[in-house]
C-alpha cells in the first residue's frame, strides 16, 4: 500500500460486509430457493434462541436441567446445520450432515419433553435415557471434531473409554471401572457431566457476552479500536506494532477468543507493521501475542474466567480485579519487546498526517465504550454478570442511536444477534466436551490422584511442582480452546498447587495463563498459525516469534505465585513496591531476550540482565535489592557509554567542521 506523507492510511473495517460475506457466496454459488428458505429457518432459530437468552437473563427461564439440556441439543442442531462434516463443503451431505441434524433435532424434543421426570430418576436409568445420553455424547464428540478439532474430540472420547477401562491402567491412573448405566446417570441425567458448570456458564453468562460483542462490533467498535490505537501509538518507534498490541488487546477484551480476534484485526494491523519494516514472521507473532492476550484483560476476559468464578466461588468482578495487574504487565512487556526490536532495526513510526486524529476518533465512536463501563459498575455494585450483560446490550442499542454511523436498525440488530449465536457454536461445543471430561474425572477420582502424583514427583517442593504443572498445562492446551484447557487443568492440576499452600486464585490463574499461552507455543500454536497465514509468513517461525514476544506470559505466572502483591495482596504501599520490582524484572528480562537496552548488549551484560530478572521474580528484600542493583548497573553503564560516545562523535564532527571552515578561509 503506497502512500505519501499527506495521505491518510485506510484503516476502515466494514463489519457488515464481513458478516454478509457468507450470504454473498451463497448467491454466487446459485443455491436453490429451498436451501435459501432453509437458511432463513436457521436464522429464525438463531434469533429466537438469542431472544430467549435475553428473556431468561431478565425474567428467568426453564429449570436448570431442562435449560442446559435443551440449549446443548439446540447448539448441536445449529452446529450440524452450519458446520459441514468436511471442511470446504458448502452443501449438507445427505448422510454425514442430515442424519446427525435429524438426531440432534430429536434430542431437542426429548430434552424439552422429558423434564421433570428425567431429573427425578437419578440412579434409575431407563432405556430411553441410555439411548438419548449415548446419542448426545456421540453427537458432542462429532460436534467438537467439526468446530474445535480432532485433538479435543479424541481427548473427549478417551475419557469416556477411561471410565470403563480403569482396571487396565497401572498405578495411580487405575480405578475399579464403572457400568454404562452409571456413565449415563452422571453424564446425562445429573448436572455433573455434560450439563455441569461449563455448559451452565455457556448457556447463561457467556452467550450474553458473545451477543454483546457481536452487537458492539456491528456498531463499528472494531473501527474505533483500530483508529484509537493508531492515533495513540502510530507515531512512536514501531508504532503500527504497538497499535496492534493495543487494538487487539481491546478487541480481545470483548471477544474472549484469540483466533477470532486475530482474524478480525490481523488483516489491518499486519500490513501496516510490514510497511514500517517488520518481517512477516515478526508481524504475525506480534498479532498472535496481542490477540491471545486479550483473554486475560479485564473487564470481560474470556469464557474460562466466568467458569473460574463458578469453580472458585469468587465473584467475577473480583477475579477481574486480581487479573488486572498481571494483564497490564503482559501487554507492557509485549510493547517493550516491540519497542526494543524497533530500536535494534532503526525503525520509525508513521507520519502524523497518515494517522487518525485522537479527538476525532473519541468524538465519533468513543461513547460506544460506555456499556463496558456499565458492566464494570454493575458488577461492582453486586449485580450478576448475567444481569450486567443483559443491561449492557440494552444500553448499547440505545447509545448506538446517537450517531448515524453507529446506529442499529432493527434488521441490523437481528443480524448481529444471529451472528452472535453462530459465533458461539464452537465455544458451546468446547464447553460440552469439557463437561464430559469433567464428569469422567470426577467419577474416576483422577483429579485427586493426579494432584497426589504431582506432589510426590516434586517432593512437595513448590518450584518443581510449578514446572511440572506448567508442562502439563502447555501440553493439554495444545490444539484446544482456552475454555477446554482451563476446565481440564482446573480439575486435575489445581489441587496439587493448593496442597502445597498456593492460594486458590493464584493456582487457578497459573493454569489459566498456561492454558491460554499454549495457543502461541510451538509446535501446536493455533493463533500463531492463523496470523502466519495472514502475514504470509512461515507458521513455525511465526510461532517461535510469538513465543519470544509474549515471553511475559510464561514468566508472569511464576511472579504472581512468588509475588502475591501482583494479585492485590497486601497494603497499598506494599502492592506498589511489589508491582514496581516486578516491572523492573520484566524490563530486565526483555533486555535479555532482545539483547538490547540503551544499545546492543554483549554476552556478560545479557547474562547479568537474566540474573537480575530471575532475582526479581520473588518479592524478597534481599533478592529484589540485588536484582535492581544488577539491572541499574548494566543499564547505567550502557547509558553513560552511549552519552560519551555521542559527545565524542559530536566533538569530532565540530572539529571537522572547524577545520573545513579554516581551510575554506585560507583558500
Amino acid at each position: 500500500m503506497k502512500t505519501n506523507e499527506t495521505e491518510k492510511i485506510d484503516l476502515r473495517v466494514d463489519e457488515e460486509e464481513r458478516s454478509n460475506l457468507e450470504e454473498v457466496l451463497d448467491q454466487e454459488n446459485g443455491w436453490s430457493r429451498a436451501y435459501r428458505t432453509w437458511r432463513l429457518f436457521l436464522s429464525a432459530i438463531c434469533i429466537g434462541l438469542a431472544f430467549y437468552i435475553l428473556y431468561s437473563a431478565a425474567f428467568g427461564g426453564m429449570p436448570a436441567w431442562q435449560h442446559r439440556a435443551v440449549f446443548t441439543s439446540l447448539a448441536l442442531f445449529l452446529c450440524f446445520s452450519f458446520v459441514p462434516y468436511k471442511k470446504g463443503r458448502n452443501r449438507l451431505h445427505p448422510v454425514f450432515d442430515l442424519v446427525p441434524l435429524l438426531l440432534s433435532a430429536a434430542l431437542v424434543a426429548f430434552t424439552f419433553l422429558a423434564y421433570p421426570e428425567v431429573s427425578m430418576r437419578g440412579g434409575n436409568v431407563l432405556p430411553m435415557d441410555i439411548a438419548a445420553g449415548t446419542l448426545m455424547m456421540a453427537l458432542i464428540i462429532e460436534g467438537v471434531r467439526r468446530t474445535v478439532g480432532i485433538a479435543m474430540a479424541s481427548l473427549t472420547l478417551f475419557f469416556i473409554i477411561y471410565v470403563f477401562a480403569g482396571p487396565y491402567f497401572p498405578g495411580l491412573a487405575g480405578h475399579p471401572g464403572y457400568s454404562f448405566n452409571r456413565l449415563i446417570d452422571t453424564m446425562f441425567i445429573s448436572t455433573n457431566g455434560i450439563f455441569s458448570d461449563p455448559i451452565y456458564i455457556a448457556s447463561t453468562v457467556l452467550i450474553l457476552f458473545l451477543l454483546f460483542a457481536s452487537i458492539l462490533l456491528r456498531t463499528g467498535a472494531g473501527q474505533f479500536f483500530i483508529d484509537f490505537a493508531f492515533s495513540l501509538t502510530g507515531r512512536l518507534r514501531g508504532g503500527p506494532a504497538l497499535a496492534s498490541v493495543l487494538s487487539s488487546g481491546m478487541m480481545g477484551t470483548i471477544t474472549g477468543n484469540g483466533v477470532a480476534n486475530a482474524t478480525m484485526t490481523g488483516p489491518f494491523t499486519i500490513p501496516l507493521m510490514r510497511k514500517v519494516g517488520y518481517s512477516r514472521n515478526f508481524s504475525g507473532g506480534v498479532e498472535a501475542v496481542a490477540s491471545q492476550g486479550g483473554q486475560i484483560m479485564p473487564p470481560i476476559m474470556g469464557a474460562a474466567a466466568f467458569i473460574m468464578a463458578e469453580y472458585t466461588g469468587i465473584p467475577f468482578i473480583q477475579i477481574a480485579a486480581y487479573a488486572l495487574i498481571p494483564a497490564l504487565l503482559y501487554f507492557f512487556m509485549a510493547s517493550l519487546m516491540i519497542y526494543l526490536q524497533a530500536r535494534k532495526q532503526g525503525l520509525e513510526g508513521l507520519p502524523k498526517t497518515q494517522l487518525p486524529n485522537f479527538w476525532e476518533v473519541i468524538f465519533k465512536r468513543g461513547y460506544l465504550m460506555l456499556p463496558l463501563i456499565l458492566i464494570v459498575v454493575m458488577m461492582i455494585q453486586g449485580y450478576s454478570p448475567m444481569r450486567a450483560g443483559m443491561w449492557a446490550i440494552v444500553s448499547l442499542c440505545l447509545i448506538s442511536l446517537l450517531r448515524k454511523e453507529t446506529r442499529l436498525s432493527f434488521v441490523k440488530f437481528l443480524g448481529a444477534i444471529e451472528q452472535g449465536i453462530k459465533n458461539s457454536i464452537s465455544t458451546i461445543m468446547a464447553c460440552a466436551g469439557a463437561g464430559i471430561i469433567t464428569g469422567a474425572v470426577i467419577m474416576t477420582g483422577l483429579g485427586t490422584r493426579f494432584s497426589r502424583l504431582a506432589v510426590d514427583l516434586s517432593g512437595g517442593e513448590l518450584l518443581p511442582l510449578l514446572l511440572l504443572i506448567m508442562v502439563a498445562s502447555i501440553i493439554l492446551g495444545m490444539g484446544m480452546p482456552t475454555v477446554s484447557a482451563y476446565v481440564i487443568l482446573a480439575t486435575v492440576a489445581v489441587g496439587g498447587l493448593t496442597q502445597v499452600g498456593v492460594p486458590v486464585i493464584a493456582a487457578h490463574l497459573f493454569v489459566f495463563y498456561f492454558g491460554i499461552f499454549s495457543g502461541i507455543t510451538p509446535p501446536v500454536a493455533i493463533t500463531s498459525y492463523i496470523t502466519a497465514g495472514i502475514a504470509r509468513g512461515e507458521p513455525m517461525r511465526t510461532s517461535f516469534q510469538s513465543m519470544r514476544i509474549g515471553i511475559a506470559g510464561f514468566l508472569l505466572p511464576y511472579m504472581f505465585i512468588y509475588n502475591p502483591t501482583l494479585l492485590l495482596e497486601g497494603s497499598t504501599p506494599t502492592i506498589i513496591l511489589g508491582v514496581g520490582t516486578a516491572t523492573i524484572g520484566l524490563v530486565s528480562f526483555a533486555c535479555f531476550i532482545q539483547g538490547y537496552a540503551v544499545s546492543a548488549t554483549n554476552l556478560l551484560q545479557r547474562i547479568t540482565f537474566l540474573a537480575a530478572a530471575l532475582l526479581l521474580v520473588a518479592f524478597e528484600p534481599v533478592t529484589d535489592g540485588l536484582g535492581i542493583l544488577l539491572f541499574l548497573g548494566v543499564f547505567m553503564y550502557q547509558w553513560i557509554k552511549n552519552k560519551m560516545s555521542f559527545a565524542r562523535s559530536s566533538q569530532e564532527g565540530s572539529g571537522r567542521n572547524g577545520r573545513s571552515e579554516r581551510e575554506s578561509s585560507t583558500g
